[in-house]
């Protein structure tokens, strides 16, 4: 069961063991951009393209559903990325229904562990198997890999490697499962932290934090949602940027944009960012110098400002 690209290697993976996948369980297909193109999800897209069984429920909670699974009489269900399970859904199976985490349960329950754990400057981060209990990412916990966090990670290169560990990471935990050697250690909840789901709100850039806690945001960010602020009204969505530490001028307004001819500079804190790739509203990804170049920004500009028309 799951529903974006970072549940389609493992699914491929476990379709190429000795395991039989019964089904595969999506979400129901939906209108998606500005022309509301009706669109699968990419679990869906993959399992068809194994020439695997979908089942795409408009509500998990639908006795059809329920009965449905049932019949399937499954050993075992596997969740990545997707929606909380009824109870009833996921004690069906007789060895129960698992989990695959992308963080080191209890660091980081909840829907976007990945973003934060980068918003939040972490060197460290990985996966974690776990039998689904009620309470969401609670479950007690079968096996865990580590991965470190590299300096120029974002979310979509770490969500990308996280991903491909995930296949072998799920064929060890069934294994274990198999061979009775899950007894699942209980999670310390002394130890938990949370990781909400991120709105567009929250992806707002604030410039009045120190430099490296905005960098970290904004890679945590990109490309998806992708961190953004508003340069002369306009939205302006920034996927990557460097810290500065030669830039300490003191006394300007976090936001402001400093002088520099070839490179989009921005002051925070304590000392500015380095903007290398942005998208402004209604055009294509470019770099500092290309905005530059293209809109001319003036020393003293200011970042953040909403005008009365984006409100």
């Amino acid at each position: 069961m799951g529903t974006p690209g970072f549940a389609c290697p493992p699914l491929e993976f476990l379709n190429n063991s000795r395991h039989n996948i019964q089904a595969v369980v999506t979400l129901e297909d939906k209108p998606v951009g500005r022309g509301k193109k009706i669109t699968s999800t990419e679990v869906c897209d993959k399992a068809l393209q194994l020439g695997l069984p979908v089942l795409r429920p408009a509500s998990l909670k639908d006795e059809s559903f329920y009965q449905t699974i049932k019949k399937y009489d499954p050993d075992l269900i596997v969740t990545i990325a997707f929606k909380i399970l009824p109870e009833r859904i996921f004690t069906l199976p007789r060895y129960g229904s698992v989990n695959i985490h992308a963080s080191l349960l209890p660091k980081y329950r909840g829907a976007a562990p990945i973003n934060w754990v980068l918003i939040n400057g972490e060197k460290e981060t990985g996966l974690t198997s776990f039998f689904l209990k009620k309470k969401v990412d609670t479950g007690n916990i079968i096996l865990q890999e580590k991965i470190s966090i590299l300096e120029n990670d974002n979310y979509d290169s770490l969500a990308a490697r996280l991903s491909q560990v995930a296949g072998p990471f799920l064929l060890r935990t069934i294994d274990l499962i198999e061979q009775g050697k899950a007894v699942g250690q209980i999670q310390d909840d002394s130890q938990a932290t949370t990781a909400p789901k991120i709105t567009p709100f929250d992806a707002m850039i604030d410039f009045g934090f120190p430099a490296e806690k905005v960098k970290n945001f904004i890679r945590g960010l990109s490309s998806k949602p992708g961190a953004y602020t508003f340069f002369r009204g306009k939205k302006l969505k920034i996927l990557a940027c460097q810290v500065d530490n030669r830039i300490t001028e003191k006394g300007i307004r976090p936001g402001t944009i400093l002088a520099d001819k070839k490179r989009l500079l921005v002051q925070c804190a304590h000392s500015a960012i380095e903007v290398t790739s942005l998208i402004p509203e209604g055009k294509k990804q470019m770099d500092g110098t290309s905005f530059i170049n293209g809109f001319k920004p003036q020393r003293g500009e200011i970042l953040g400002e909403i005008s009365k028309e984006s409100v």
